[in-house]
């Protein structure tokens, strides 16, 4: 399920990235004909041959390892900052300043954000609400591959701090600048440009654009290769690792994703696909965390993992009464907000908490079972 997600969204931030070349290219009238008239595969050619170019060389830096893509994530991460930066400076200051009050009327901003899959007036409570809840299910996938990360840091310390800036500090500053830059950008352009390669295209210099397009490409590559490269990569390989390594299984991610490209499944519907296939590893969250800390006391015999047929093994390789709460949570995580109407409509955005909750507590009741009845029996 993991590297499902996975697939999908290294597409969708393949094309993304491509998106920012094709903006600067389209500048040029020979291309911009070329791009307007010449399609293939549901796409312009020059939509098409971009993508390629990105998608191979995401490759060219995967396969040099993971110490490359981490030296490479080093210098990506900090450029977009960069960019960001530079880009709403500059538009504050085409504007004639900044004021945090939204001159965007309502119906344009519902008209531009109806696909995010966000109900409510944008700037309340509930909408905020909402945007938090579809944040946590778009990122439902990086909670349970976390492991795929964490393995390479040096220290517990190591890990704590790259969170704490990582997170909550970079992303609360990055919002604020990515709000900054949509209001500045609709007080120059008159539009609600969402994204930065739609507002980097509308520049007079040819440089700046280029400097621009090639920045934002290199950062969306830094963050498709560690988010959904290395999480589609591990889950693949191990799904069969007498067969397929951690390269072959980046291989077949990268594969997919180029053959889901004609489709581009994450145009249109993008929101609730990625919010079923997120509320659906709600349960699964909740299951791991239960059992790591109530049921495990937050202690793994490392020794029995790598043996075949040690503790860890369960019903012949299956967890049977994990796989059962798995399957109660998804019930109410995903199946009936998705495919009923047997709940109210806004169940359905905060899937993936009802996913943990009664997923972990069904493990949890499932588990606690036989130990009462092991302890009667002691007692007896």
């Amino acid at each position: 399920m993991r590297a499902i997600v996975a697939c999908f969204w290294y597409g969708a931030q393949t094309a993304a990235a491509s998106g920012a070349i094709v903006a600067l290219l389209t500048r040029s009238p020979a291309i911009l004909e070329f791009h307007k008239t010449v399609h293939f595969v549901n796409h312009s050619a020059l939509e098409v041959i971009c993508y390629v170019v990105v998608w191979a060389l995401q490759l060219l830096i995967i396969q040099r390892g993971m110490e490359t893509v981490r030296r490479f994530q080093d210098w990506a991460g900090p450029g977009v900052w960069l960019a960001m930066l530079v880009l709403a400076l500059g538009l504050v200051v085409k504007a004639g300043g900044f004021s945090f009050e939204s001159s965007i009327p309502t119906d344009v901003l519902l008209e531009k954000t109806k696909d995010a899959g966000v109900p409510g007036t944008p700037g309340s409570f509930a909408s905020l609400m909402a945007v938090a809840a579809v944040w946590i299910t778009y990122f439902a996938a990086l909670y349970l591959n976390f492991c795929d990360f964490t393995r390479y840091a040096k220290d517990e310390a190591a890990v704590k701090k790259g969170n704490l800036w990582g997170l909550p500090v970079n992303l609360m500053l990055f919002s604020l600048v990515a709000g900054v830059t949509t209001l500045a950008a609709y007080k120059v352009y008159g539009e609600v440009l969402i994204h930065p390669d739609q507002i980097s295209a509308k520049f007079d210099s040819w440089f700046l654009a280029a400097l621009a397009a090639f920045t934002f490409c290199v950062a969306t590559l830094g963050i498709n290769v560690v988010a959904n490269f290395v999480s589609a990569a591990f889950d693949i390989s191990n799904t069969f690792p007498r067969k397929i390594s951690f390269n072959r299984g980046g291989y077949i991610a990268a594969l997919i994703a180029l053959v889901l490209y004609p489709f581009a499944p994450w145009e249109g519907s993008a929101a609730g696909f990625v919010g079923a296939i997120g509320s659906t590893m709600g349960p699964l969250f909740g299951i791991i965390m239960v059992d790591y800390y109530l049921i495990a006391k937050g202690r793994i015999d490392v020794d029995e993992l790598y043996r075949e047929h040690g503790r860890y093994r369960y019903q012949g390789g299956w967890h049977v009464k994990a796989l059962v709460a798995a399957g109660i949570g998804i019930v109410f995580s995903t199946l009936l907000p998705n495919f009923t109407n047997l709940l109210p409509t806004w169940w359905g955005l905060y899937g993936w908490f009802f996913g943990v909750a009664i997923g972990g507590a069904s493990y949890w009741a499932l588990r606690m079972v036989p130990e009462v009845e092991a302890g009667l029996t002691r007692q007896a």
